[in-house]
C-alpha cells in the first residue's frame, strides 16, 4: 500500500480506528465483548498484514488514552469511599501481591529461568491492569460498588508498588532501596504538593473557564495531561497523576459537564490502547516458550484470583465481593509490558521471555474480558466451592441484627439509591421488616440503629434460610442484577412462599423476563422517574411554595443517606 510505505503516525491511527470500527461492529453482531475484537485488529494489522509497523508509537500514543480513563474515574469517583476499604485494599492487597511474585518467582526458578528473569515474572503476576479494569468497571457502572471500591484501591496502591519496582529494575548497578524509598518519599511530595496546589488555584481558574464551555474543555484536558507530563517527569505512572488531576476536579461544580466533554477522547485512545496490545504481538519468540506459557496462564487465571478470593473473605467480606474482585483482577498489567521492555533494553531478559510476558497479556486481557461478561454464571457454577474459606473471615462473621422473634413481614434486599427511599417509607409506615445488605458498613450502622439487618448476599442459600418464609408477605430487591433477581424469583417459588415479590431492573426485556418469571412488580428507576418528574411539574405549577418543601425534604434525605454512611453516586 503506498499510503504506508513509510510510517505516518496519521494515516496509521485512520487504519487503526477504521478496523477497530468493523471489529467492533463484527464483536456486537455475536455478542462478544469489545476489548478481545481490538486486540486481534491489533494482531491482523500488525504481526499478520503488516499494514502498521510503528507499534511503539502507537504504544507511547495509547498511555493518553490511560490518562484520560483515570482522570475521569477521579471525576467522579468519591475518594472517602476508599477509608471503608482501606485495610483490604492497603494490607490485603500487598499481602496478595507478595504471595503472587512469591508464586511466580518460585515458578519460573522451577522451569529453569535464573533469578533476575524470575524478578521479572514474578512482577508479571503480582500486579492487574488499571487500564483493563477500570475500564471493565466504568461500562458496568460498577466503580462505586463494594467490590468496585476495594478493586480501586487495590489498583491504585499496585501502582505505586510498580513504580518502585520499576525504580529498582531500572539500572540494577545502580538502584537499590535506598533509591525505592526516596522515590517513594519524592512521590508522596509531589502528591500532596498537587492536592495542595490543585485545590487552592483550580476553583477560581475553572470559575473563568466556565463562561466558556470551550476554554473549560480545553482547561480541563491541560490539567489532566499537565499532572500526568508532571509525575512522568519524576518517573512515576501517568495514571496517578491524571487521577489526582480528576480527584481536584471532582469536587468543582462543573465536574459533570467536564466528563461529559472528556469521554469521546477516553474512548478514542482506549481503542488504540488495545490494538497497539495486539500490534506488539509476535508469536516467533513466544513458540519457544509454549511450556512456561500454559504454567503462568493457571497462574494467572486460576490462582492469582483465587487468591486474591481468600484475602477479601479473610478480611471478612462475603463470597460474592471476593469473588467478583478476585475475577475482575485476573489479568496480566500493561506495567508487565513496561517492566519487559526496560528488561530487554538493559540486557536483563532475552526476546524469549519479553514474547512469554507479552502473550501473556495479551490473552490475559481478553479472557478478563469474557470473566466479566459471564460473571454471574461463574459465580453460580463456581461460588459454592468458596464456602470453606468464607467460615474463616477475621470479621462480619456474625454481622446481623435479627430482631427478637426473627419475623419480618417485609424483606427489603439493598440499601442503594431506590431502596433507601423505600427504607425511610417502610419506617414511616412502621413495617416490621428487614434489610439484607451486602455493604458491612451500612450495616454496622443499622446494628447501632437496632434496625433488622443481615449482611449477606441474595444468592446465599443461607441469607434466605435465616428468614421465615412463610411469614414474610413482601420482597423488595433494588439489586440491579438480572440473573440474582431471577434466582430469588425461582427459590421463593421453590419454598412455595405467597409473598408479593417487587424487583429492579434498568432494562426492558429483562424486566419482561422477570414478569415472566413470576414477580409481581418491576421497578424500572428511569420511567419511574419521568413518572415523578412529570407529577411534580403539575404540582408546583400550582403551588410554587411545594417546590421549596421539597427541596428541603430532599436535602434532609440526603443528610440521612450521609449519615448512614451510604454515599449517593456522583455521576
Amino acid at each position: 500500500m503506498v499510503l504506508l510505505s513509510e510510517p505516518n503516525i496519521l494515516v496509521e491511527i485512520g487504519v487503526i480506528i477504521i478496523a477497530a470500527t468493523i471489529g467492533g461492529f463484527t464483536a456486537r453482531a455475536f455478542k462478544q465483548p469489545l476489548i478481545p475484537s481490538y486486540i486481534i485488529v491489533g494482531v491482523l494489522l500488525g504481526p499478520i498484514f503488516h499494514l502498521i509497523t510503528d507499534a511503539k508509537n502507537m504504544w507511547l500514543l495509547s498511555e493518553i488514552g490511560v490518562a484520560f480513563l483515570l482522570f475521569l474515574v477521579g471525576l467522579e469517583f468519591d475518594f472517602s469511599k476508599l477509608r471503608d476499604v482501606g485495610t483490604v485494599s492497603t494490607i490485603g492487597g500487598l499481602l496478595q501481591a507478595a504471595l503472587m511474585f512469591a508464586i511466580g518467582f518460585g515458578a519460573s526458578l522451577l522451569l529453569g529461568y535464573n533469578a533476575i528473569v524470575g524478578v521479572h515474572l514474578g512482577l508479571m503476576m503480582s500486579f492487574s491492569s488499571t487500564m483493563v479494569v477500570v475500564k471493565l468497571l466504568s461500562d458496568r457502572q460498577e466503580v462505586e460498588s463494594l467490590h468496585g471500591r476495594i478493586i480501586i484501591g487495590i489498583l491504585l496502591l499496585q501502582d505505586v508498588v510498580a513504580i518502585l519496582a520499576l525504580t529498582l529494575l531500572a539500572d540494577p548497578a545502580e538502584s537499590g532501596m535506598g533509591n525505592a524509598w526516596l522515590s517513594l518519599g519524592l512521590g508522596v511530595l509531589i502528591i500532596v504538593a498537587s492536592f495542595v496546589i490543585g485545590r487552592k488555584f483550580a476553583p477560581p481558574l475553572f470559575k473563568s473557564a466556565a463562561r466558556n464551555l470551550e476554554l473549560l474543555f480545553l482547561l480541563a484536558v491541560s490539567m489532566c495531561l499537565g499532572y500526568a507530563l508532571l509525575f512522568a517527569m519524576f518517573g512515576f505512572s501517568i495514571a496517578i497523576g491524571a487521577f489526582i488531576a480528576g480527584i481536584i476536579l471532582g469536587n468543582l461544580p462543573y465536574h459533570i459537564e467536564i466528563a461529559s466533554r472528556v469521554k469521546p477522547l477516553k474512548d478514542f485512545f482506549t481503542v488504540i490502547f488495545f490494538t497497539s496490545i495486539g500490534l506488539q504481538l509476535h508469536l516467533t519468540e513466544f513458540t519457544q516458550a509454549l511450556p512456561a506459557f500454559f504454567v503462568f496462564f493457571f497462574l494467572t487465571i486460576v490462582i492469582s484470583p483465587l487468591l486474591t478470593m481468600i484475602i477479601c473473605m479473610l478480611f471478612g467480606y462475603k463470597k460474592r465481593v471476593a469473588f467478583l474482585t478476585g475475577l475482575t483482577l485476573s489479568q496480566v498489567s500493561e506495567f508487565a509490558l513496561i517492566v519487559a521492555f526496560a528488561g530487554v533494553s538493559n540486557g536483563l531478559i532475552d526476546n524469549e521471555v519479553y514474547g512469554l510476558i507479552l502473550i501473556l497479556t495479551v490473552v490475559s486481557i481478553a479472557m478478563s474480558a469474557y470473566f466479566i461478561k459471564y460473571e454471574e454464571k461463574l459465580y453460580a457454577l463456581l461460588g459454592r466451592f468458596l464456602d470453606i474459606f468464607e467460615r474463616f473471615g477475621l470479621a462480619n462473621k456474625e454481622l446481623e441484627h435479627l430482631g427478637d422473634d426473627h419475623k419480618h413481614e417485609v424483606v427489603l434486599i439493598g440499601l442503594n439509591r431506590t431502596g433507601y427511599a423505600v427504607f425511610r417509607k417502610l419506617q414511616e409506615l412502621k413495617k416490621d421488616f428487614l434489610v439484607i445488605e451486602l455493604n458491612p458498613d451500612v450495616i454496622h450502622r443499622l446494628i447501632q440503629r437496632h434496625i433488622p439487618c443481615i449482611y449477606g448476599d441474595i444468592g446465599d442459600p443461607e441469607v434466605l434460610g435465616k428468614l421465615k418464609l412463610d411469614q414474610v408477605k413482601l420482597v423488595i430487591s433494588t439489586i440491579n442484577n438480572h440473573e440474582v433477581n431471577l434466582l430469588l424469583l425461582q427459590r421463593l417459588k421453590r419454598e412455595h412462599s405467597h409473598a408479593r415479590v417487587i424487583v429492579t431492573s434498568y432494562d426492558a426485556e429483562d424486566a419482561l423476563d422477570l414478569y415472566e418469571a413470576g414477580a409481581d412488580y418491576v421497578i424500572i428507576p428511569h420511567i419511574l422517574g419521568g413518572h415523578h418528574v412529570s407529577l411534580m411539574l403539575e404540582d408546583f405549577s400550582t403551588d410554587l411554595d411545594k417546590l421549596i418543601m421539597t427541596k428541603l425534604d430532599h436535602i434532609d434525605e440526603l443528610k440521612r443517606r450521609r449519615e448512614l454512611n451510604y454515599h449517593l453516586p456522583r455521576r
